[in-house]
């Protein structure tokens, strides 16, 4: 028996199921815009988790490459003393946005997230009434409600940022998976 190619429809199929959890119709939406079925969203995401756990399985940078193919552009990046490279490949559901995953020298991957495009403009985040879901990445709401507090996301492709509405003066936490904002919470 042959296996399809895992390739990148079925990578977005993965974004899209942990993003299920949030935001149900905005996943079905794009499921259909993608031609993809339930189940093989399902069968897309069990593949990528076998190859995620598996014992001899590529690491995440060849894994990455070996699904997306090359990446659309290698930018040098500085975070304090870490020189990195940020490998970014576009994303058909989101053409504004791209994958990017942040490679550390060894080829070591210490992140792998959704950002906005370069060159691409993003949403004005003036007040929390801005933010509505998969219209921001995490690095934009934390620049719009500086200064934002990290947090630690429910699952590895969550994350959380503590912000303050500059309006009213309340607290939230935003909430973001795989870098795209899905909901808001009171804080």
């Amino acid at each position: 028996m042959t296996t399809a190619p895992f390739g990148p429809l079925e990578f977005q199929l993965v974004l899209l199921r942990r993003m299920a959890d949030h935001q149900p119709g905005l996943v079905e939406d794009a499921r259909h815009e993608l031609s993809a079925s339930l189940s093989e969203m399902r069968e897309a995401n069990r593949r990528w988790q076998a190859m995620v756990r598996a014992p001899r399985g590529r690491g995440s940078l060849r894994r990455y490459r070996s699904v997306l193919g090359k990446p659309e552009s290698s930018v040098p990046r500085r975070i304090g003393d870490l020189e990195c490279d940020a490998l970014l490949w576009p994303v058909l559901l989101w053409p504004d946005l791209r994958f990017e995953v942040m490679v550390a020298p060894g080829a070591a991957v210490w992140n792998e997230w959704l950002v906005r495009a370069p060159g691409a403009a993003g949403p004005e985040l003036r007040t929390v009434e801005d933010l509505r879901p998969w219209s921001c990445t995490v690095d934009e709401v934390a620049r719009a409600f500086a200064p934002a507090r990290p947090m630690e996301g429910s699952a590895p492709t969550r994350w959380a940022l503590a912000i303050t509405d500059p309006v009213t003066g309340a607290p939230y936490v935003a909430e973001f998976t795989w870098g795209l904002f899905q909901r808001l919470l009171p804080g």
